[in-house]
């Protein structure tokens, strides 16, 4: 096996390790990207090339995301991850309960550290001592992360139990009670408690902080402009996002999606939308 060999068996799993620590398509692609260059400069025999490439794939990502600190914490309205997608038709790649929405917002509360032992030992099945020689720890100071982690974490693997069919089917019926301005039907979709974040970042409108509750959702979803010109209704087509059933929607001022997280009960308790073009440029077209 030839050096490109090694490393591309393993960008896969490094690319899902580092989305899921950076939240970020395009990020995570850029960090496994420079473990490749780094890679090729390793210069002599690499005796375990998958746990290498592991080390320094979580140690840029641990990197990246110190130095987003600054920047996170000026962002304009709130924040989402970058959305991705997987088409319907196709058997999904990820676990939808580990790049859910809830998910990915819960690890923003963890720290570099705790979020990486907490991936690579809850979601990648690391054991406590191949973590510890990944980030240069010790293994008690490993399983004090990964407890704390584990704290801020464990309400947020939800569990999915709507089928490709009918979440096909709520998004789909979502979408037309939103064109039509049936806001009775839209707000009998939502649970009574349900969420809505929309992530504009500065770059396009949208709401500077979370709706919660029906009456709020149901209000800014009435302020939405659903059609296009001339009473056209907007293209979109249904897909998953993050696990979520969810639409990518064409407008004049450029692309958005939404993806919509199921309750037990069949209604949604959280509704994402991300219109920051920023996180929108990896869309396939």
């Amino acid at each position: 096996m030839t050096d490109t060999d090694a490393f591309e068996a393993q960008r896969p799993r490094l690319t899902r390790l580092a989305y899921r620590m950076l939240g970020s398509v395009t990020e995570a692609e850029d960090a496994v990207q420079d473990a490749w260059l780094r890679w090729t400069r390793a210069g002599e025999a690499v005796a375990d090339p998958a746990a290498w490439l592991v080390r320094v794939t979580s140690r840029l990502c641990i990197d990246r995301m110190r130095a987003a600190r600054t920047q996170r914490d000026a962002y304009r309205g709130p924040w989402l991850p970058e959305p991705l997608i997987e088409d319907l038709a196709v058997d999904p790649v990820e676990r939808a309960e580990d790049v859910s929405v809830a998910f990915l917002l819960a690890l923003e509360r963890l720290s570099p550290l705790e979020r990486a032992v907490f991936l690579l030992h809850d979601v990648f099945d690391a054991d406590y001592a191949e973590v510890a020689e990944t980030l240069g720890k010790t293994e008690p100071a490993v399983r004090q992360l990964a407890t704390r982690a584990r704290a801020h974490v464990k309400d947020n693997r939800p569990r999915f139990t709507v089928s490709q069919e009918d979440a096909a089917k709520l998004a789909a019926a979502f979408m037309a009670a939103a064109v039509q301005g049936d806001m009775t039907a839209l707000s009998a979709m939502l649970a009574e408690d349900a969420v809505m974040v929309t992530d504009g970042g500065g770059k396009r409108k949208a709401a500077l902080r979370p709706m919660v509750g029906r009456e709020d959702i149901v209000r800014l979803l009435e302020g939405l402009a659903w059609r296009g010109g001339e009473g056209q209704s907007l293209s979109f087509r249904s897909v998953r996002i993050n696990g979520y059933p969810g639409l990518v929607l064409e407008r004049e001022d450029g692309p958005m999606t939404v993806a919509f997280q199921p309750g037990e009960d069949g209604k949604l308790v959280g509704i994402y939308m991300v219109r920051n073009p920023e996180k929108l440029g990896h869309l396939p077209h």
